[in-house]
């Protein structure tokens, strides 16, 4: 595997345990959520069958922020 691979794997993972963690109770989809990259940003989206659930974007230090807002651009994808 890249080390980007392995990189998103970890951000995945972080952003799931921040999503129960938070208190979400429905369950992301594994296979719909993915780390993109908008406006030379990278954040994680969790989605489900009916939409985006959570967006974290990554800061410079490698924490992932919770955002209650998020890029119009996150939509579109």
């Amino acid at each position: 595997m890249t080390k980007r691979l392995l990189e998103d794997d970890d951000l995945m993972r972080r952003a799931f345990a921040a999503w129960f963690r938070g208190g979400g109770a429905d369950q992301p989809a594994a296979g719909s959520s993915r780390v993109e990259e908008h406006e030379d940003r990278l954040y994680v989206v969790l989605r489900s069958m009916r939409g985006i659930m959570a967006v974290y974007r990554v800061r410079n230090d490698g924490m992932l922020k919770g955002l209650r807002r998020w890029p119009a651009s996150i939509e579109a994808t």
